[in-house]
C-alpha cells in the first residue's frame, strides 16, 4: 500500500497519543480502538458501545511481534495456527502477559490477540505509538457488525473521536474466527471466516 494512502496520518497520531478512539477497517469486519495503555480511552471504548464490563477486548497489531510481549509463551498449537492463519481472519486467546492490563481483559487471565490482513488497518498500527491497538468491533452492543464505511460512520459518527477511511480496502463482512489455545489445547469460541476442525 501506498503510504500516502492514509491522508490524515497526523490526525490519526494525535488522536491516538491524546486518548482518543478511533474507527477503521480490518479484513473482517470494521474496528473501534485505542492505545491499549490507556485506561480512560479503554474505558470510552465501554461507553460507546454500551458494553458490559464482563466482555474483554482484543489487541490487535500489524505484526504478530508485537503483541507477543502481550500474552505468555504462546504454546506449540497456537504457534502453529500463527504460522497458518496470520495475518488473517483468527483471533487466538492465551494467557496474557503483566503487560497486557486488566482492564482490557475485563480481569480474566487470557487476551485475544489478531493480526487483521487489511492494508489500510496494518498502516494505521505502523504509524501509531507502540503499533499495537486495544480493540473491538464498530457498533453498538447487540447490534450487526459494521461492514462498510457508511456503516462505521453511521454507527461511530459523534460517538469514536475519527471514524478513518478505508480508501479502497473494505472489510470482507464476516467475523473472525476465535480459538483459545491454552495448555496446548484448543478450544472453538466462534466459527468465523476461517473454519477450523478439531480433529
Amino acid at each position: 500500500m501506498n503510504k500516502s494512502m492514509l491522508k490524515n496520518k497526523d490526525e490519526i497520531i494525535s488522536t491516538i497519543e491524546n486518548g482518543g478512539v478511533i474507527a477503521y477497517v480490518t479484513d473482517t469486519v470494521w474496528g473501534l480502538g485505542c492505545l491499549p495503555n490507556n485506561e480512560k480511552a479503554v474505558k470510552k471504548i465501554y461507553e460507546i458501545k454500551k458494553r458490559e464490563a464482563q466482555k474483554p477486548l482484543i489487541l490487535m497489531s500489524n505484526e504478530i511481534y508485537n503483541l507477543l510481549e502481550y500474552v505468555k509463551p504462546i504454546p506449540k498449537i497456537g504457534q502453529i495456527l500463527i504460522k497458518k492463519y496470520f495475518p488473517g481472519a483468527l483471533t487466538i486467546v492465551t494467557d496474557k502477559s503483566s503487560k497486557t492490563p486488566d482492564y482490557i481483559t475485563s480481569g480474566l487471565q487470557t487476551v485475544g490477540i489478531r493480526v487483521p490482513d487489511n492494508a489500510v488497518f496494518q498502516e494505521i498500527c505502523k504509524i501509531i505509538p507502540g503499533h499495537v491497538l486495544a480493540t473491538t468491533s464498530a457498533n453498538l452492543s447487540h447490534q450487526p457488525s459494521a461492514k462498510t464505511y457508511e456503516q462505521a460512520y453511521h454507527n461511530m459518527n459523534g460517538l469514536a473521536d475519527l471514524v478513518i477511511p478505508d480508501y479502497g480496502y473494505a472489510a470482507k463482512g464476516l467475523e473472525s474466527t476465535v480459538v483459545g489455545v491454552m495448555n496446548n489445547e484448543m478450544r472453538i469460541f466462534r466459527q468465523g471466516e476461517i473454519f477450523i476442525d478439531i480433529l
